[in-house]
């Protein structure tokens, strides 16, 4: 790209530096002219588009390779790097190649379930199953693996259909040994657990579990509230949404979706490229190229607009299957959803294998969805394409800096000659469309929100304060903070020190520069032992350095409450020290990450009491910091009851039931669907009562 931009003539440069958003066409025109008698540009374009030189493609060999590095890994033994490769196997895999006779995509999803079975993510491997099983229903093995997945997850009478079945298909009789011999086990297991085990699809709460291939645990619920919203304006806060009706806590009143998305580079390995969340082990990847992955088949279909059933093999239904087993296998062979749900598949266009999308900046990506959206709405609407003023808000092309205009100039050009390759009929070469992509990029820098994820200790939360005018006025004209302070808490009952230095509650001198110096030294003990914890080392004198830290930090707090730190925050401030602040909250939240790496670091060394102690005293410093229902309380009361659980402890539910609790308040019914892990853990601390 910098070769591209430095070919350009200084006297072109110049005019687009010095450019408005009225002179768009003229210079836009003038880069175009100059673009399509520049060879170099000619050889970028086909480096980005070439179909002989897509990169992203699928490739059979590489998936194949990449397959029995996994099965050698699986054979030692080995199942991480197993499971490891063969995902990466599933995101080079062809979907319309055969391995054995058998789909290449079915083989390896039935081998990376058994990976994610034997590292105990059950879940995970069930789906894997019903994957392979949508692609060859008439698959023994995959039958086989899903019904080991629903055993260890306690579904009983699905394990006994899936052996059925595979027993029915089976033809070797070494397999239908096997078969039998689990049958007979599993009929048993569940005889003798008939009375205890909850069935299948059974909730009193008005729940239906769905475990399906889509992705992660979903549930259908009967909940249905009925809110009506209405705009309203007032003189104050402009605006807004108003309802006439009660509200219940945590419910989910109003959904609106991003005219267009696209995930970071950063985090197109670790979150899925439809919906943001965190991937599971059963990733999922594009049907058509291999730079997406996805939660679940809904997300990659809603993505990418092609079905997986699409490459389903013919089969034919065993002749002695009662009717209720011959509905099951339609049920577990049927994907659920089709492509004609899709309204907009903003992937489908760069699904070419070609490397232009994962080569260009994500903002010159999100321009093109938004172009290419914007020319499908209208043609659904039987008209024709109109470029200008695709969307309606505000731009700062004229406030931005020479080199970021020559960028969107180039980049504008480039991002048209990739979408042509899609839509070569509805996108001429011209400088109307260009002009018009180089406006998307302004907007786009100056529109478009981030979804970040914040850890607690990043919030920096604002001094709220009540003062009458004249105090404000002190407080903006007078530079001596005794006096302020003194106007600030005048009360006859109210005697104290207001002078820098001194606490507001005792009244004793705190020094702050040798506080300072020895929260330094606790800071560096506690990051010592968080990088031994991420690089899985956890030496016992790290720990201990660390609880003396800790104590040493319990020592310096004790004169601080929330309360009065909250008021105190300001005037201590002033004191010229480097860096101090004299803030009970940034110091509780280093004894906090000192508290959470210590019962990490315990759990890691087997030392589950101490861990869950220290735990527990995480809690308790987050309760002085945001009370006893805010969501970070929820947080950390996982990792307590994962610990109590492992400690078969009986006082794991009253702390779920609080996690649940809490939950339940920020995420209501959806809780359960956001994160599945709740739902285990209450059945799992059900069990201990």
């Amino acid at each position: 790209m910098e070769k591209l931009k430095s070919a350009i003539p200084e006297t072109l440069k110049r005019r687009i530096a010095e450019s408005t958003v009225d002179d768009l066409h003229s210079t836009s025109s003038s880069l175009l002219q100059f673009f399509q008698n520049l060879p170099l540009f000619h050889q970028m374009v086909r480096d980005l588009t070439d179909p002989e030189m897509a990169l992203c493609g699928k490739n059979k060999e590489a998936a194949m390779e990449a397959k029995a590095k996994g099965n050698e890994c699986f054979a030692k033994g080995d199942y991480s790097n197993a499971l490891r490769f063969y995902s990466q196997a599933l995101r080079m895999a062809p979907p319309d190649v055969e391995d054995k006779e058998k789909n290449l995509l079915a083989t390896l999803h039935v081998n990376r379930a058994s990976s994610l079975h034997k590292l105990g993510f059950f879940l995970e491997s069930l789906r894997d199953c019903s994957r392979a099983l949508i692609l060859s229903p008439a698959y023994a093995k995959a039958w086989f693996r899903r019904a080991k997945a629903n055993s260890s997850l306690s579904n009983y009478q699905d394990a006994i259909n899936d052996l059925t079945v595979s027993l029915k298909i089976e033809t070797s009789l070494s397999g239908k040994r096997q078969i039998e011999s689990e049958l007979s086990m599993l009929l048993d297991q569940s005889r003798q657990r008939s009375s205890a085990v909850e069935k299948p699809n059974d909730d009193s709460s008005g729940e239906r579990p769905v475990v399906d291939s889509f992705g992660p645990e979903s549930y259908v619920t009967d909940e249905q509230l009925q809110v009506e919203l209405q705009c309203v304006s007032t003189p104050t806060k402009g605006r807004g949404m108003m309802t006439s009706t009660d509200i219940s806590l945590a419910s989910l009143i109003h959904k609106e979706d991003p005219y267009a998305a696209i995930i970071l580079k950063n985090c197109r390995e670790t979150h899925c490229a439809f919906c943001f969340n965190e991937l599971p082990a059963d990733t999922v990847p594009c049907m058509s190229c291999s730079i997406p992955l996805y939660c679940s088949l809904k997300c990659q279909l809603q993505s990418g607009g092609q079905e997986f059933s699409k490459y389903k093999s013919k089969y034919e239904l065993p002749q002695d299957l009662s009717d209720v087993l011959k509905q099951y296998i339609r049920t577990v062979t049927s994907p659920g959803s089709s492509s004609s749900t899709v309204e907009h598949a903003e992937h489908r266009h760069e699904c070419l294998g070609m490397h232009w999308p994962a080569v260009l900046p994500s903002d010159v990506i999100l321009a093109g969805r938004i172009l290419v959206k914007h020319i499908q709405q209208q043609n659904r609407g039987g008209v024709q394409p109109k470029y200008h003023g695709i969307l309606d808000l505000c731009q700062n092309y004229g406030q931005l800096s020479s080199d970021c205009k020559l960028e969107f100039h180039v980049y504008s050009v480039i991002l048209l000659c990739c979408l042509q390759q899609f839509l070569a009929a509805k996108l001429p070469l011209n400088s109307e469309i260009t002009s018009e992509i180089i406006v998307l990029l302004s907007q786009i820098r100056v529109n478009s929100m981030a979804v970040v994820r914040m850890k607690y200790s990043d919030g920096k939360q604002p001094l709220d304060y009540d003062a009458t005018s004249s105090v404000e006025q002190d407080m903006l004209n007078d530079d001596n903070i005794s006096r302020v302070a003194s106007r600030l808490f005048e009360q006859t009952d109210y005697s104290c020190c207001f002078e820098p230095g001194y606490c507001l509650s005792c009244g004793s001198l705190c020094d702050l520069e040798a506080s300072q110096k020895t929260i330094t030294k606790a800071e560096i003990c506690i990051k010592s032992l968080q990088d031994a914890l991420a690089s899985c080392e956890t030496p016992t004198t790290l720990i201990m350095d660390a609880l003396k830290s800790i104590d040493i930090l319990r020592t310096l707090l004790h004169p601080f409450n929330k309360r009065i730190a909250e008021h105190a925050v300001p005037y201590f401030s002033y004191l010229d020290i480097e860096g101090i602040r004299v803030n009970k909250s940034s110091m509780l939240q280093l004894m906090l990450s000192g508290e959470d790496n210590i019962a990490q670091a315990f759990c890691s060394i087997g030392e589950i009491q101490a861990a869950m102690d220290h735990c527990q005293a995480s809690i308790k410093i987050l309760e002085k910091l945001y009370g006893e229902d805010h969501i970070v309380i929820g947080n950390e009361l996982i990792k307590l009851s994962s610990i109590q659980l492992s400690m078969g402890q009986k006082s794991t539910a009253d702390n779920t039931n609080r996690m649940v609790a809490i939950f339940s308040r920020y995420y209501g019914s959806h809780a359960d669907i956001m994160f599945p892990y709740l739902r285990y853990l209450k059945r799992e601390a059900g069990k201990l009562v």
